[in-house]
């Protein structure tokens, strides 16, 4: 049985007011290190993300779709790092690691809704760079600035709609009693293990859900590089197969490590039961991801790291 539904068959219906956030609190001599490393971290993912921003703002030569796409990330990946990273840092350094009722519901609120969104973008940039390498004389036609902002639209009024769902779905339940998250976030399947209910519905929608915002872009993702990869291997330049490889190669590394952490986490039947599994792979989607991308992107992507280069020389040689 859950924590909440003993509490329901002992009978206590102490309605919860704020819940308990014990995310790495059973490593309580490594808190102050963990503090460093994830405030290190966060301050990477900020700094790298904004720095992509400003980079694909300032260089007109990156003014294209595929980078406008790239903004939208960095932009979403600072997003719902910010989320989760600032209460987990304050609670690495406090005793009280308690959130309140109302801001449990509004974390969760908008973790769902940034992580969806990045979820349909992905595979907006996977139609992007299959236009681009498939119909390359169609491409300016079909991705144009109206076509890019309303892809990036329609990935929002998903995040929108899968986050009203999925947080109605946990906090329609009642609370009766139990309040210890073992998360270092306001997370679906541990906030469903305190619910004083039967959770097998919302278990189920949780999974159906997610399975739907997971694998349909999923299954865009694949097929878009799937034909791009065939278009590779049908150039005759060596030099376009190598720039082009490098660009989906980024791409696919980023995608493969996001939808395969977030499909352990939710996509499974019921979601994932062990807190600590569970916490340990949150990590890799809402911290580490985020400090990763503008890596990825840009190490791995010769007009970025040419961009860079513009900047720097002209900032510190400036004619």
């Amino acid at each position: 049985m859950t924590p909440g539904e003993i509490a329901l068959a002992s009978g206590n219906f102490t309605p919860v007011t704020q819940f308990i956030l014990l995310g790495f609190s059973e490593y309580a001599d490594l808190q102050m290190m963990f503090f460093f490393i994830f405030l290190l971290i966060y301050a990477m993912t900020v700094m790298g993300n904004m720095g992509m921003m400003a980079l694909i703002y300032i260089d007109l030569r990156l003014h294209s779709p595929m980078y406008f796409f790239l903004s939208i990330l960095s932009f979403l990946d600072i997003c719902y790092s910010s989320v989760a990273t600032p209460k987990l840092l304050v609670n690495f350094l406090a005793t009280d690691k308690s959130i309140s009722f109302t801001g449990c519901v509004v974390q969760l609120a908008f973790f769902v809704i940034h992580v969806t969104t990045e979820s349909f973008l992905l595979a907006a940039m996977a139609y992007d760079r299959f236009m681009a390498i498939c119909q390359p004389l169609h491409y300016a036609s079909v991705m144009t600035k109206v076509t890019c902002l309303q892809l990036v639209a329609a990935s929002y009024g998903f995040g929108g709609a899968n986050s009203i769902i999925q947080t109605r779905n946990v906090f329609v339940l009642p609370f009766c009693g139990p309040n210890e998250v073992t998360h270092y976030f306001c997370d679906i399947p541990p906030l469903l293990r305190l619910a004083c209910a039967d959770t097998a519905t919302a278990g189920n929608i949780l999974y159906i859900f997610s399975a739907l915002v997971t694998l349909l872009p999923a299954t865009v993702i694949l097929i878009s590089y799937g034909l791009v990869l065939v278009a590779i291997g049908r150039m005759h330049s060596a030099a376009g197969r190598e720039k082009a490889l490098s660009t989906c190669a980024s791409h696919f590394l980023a995608i493969a490590i996001f939808y395969g952490t977030v499909v352990f986490t939710y996509v499974q039947p019921h979601g994932n039961d062990s807190g600590t599994d569970g916490q340990i792979v949150s990590v890799f989607y809402t911290i580490i991801i985020p400090m990763l991308n503008p890596f990825i992107y840009s190490l791995r992507n010769k007009e970025v790291k040419d961009a860079l280069r513009r900047r720097l020389q002209a900032n510190v040689f400036p004619r």
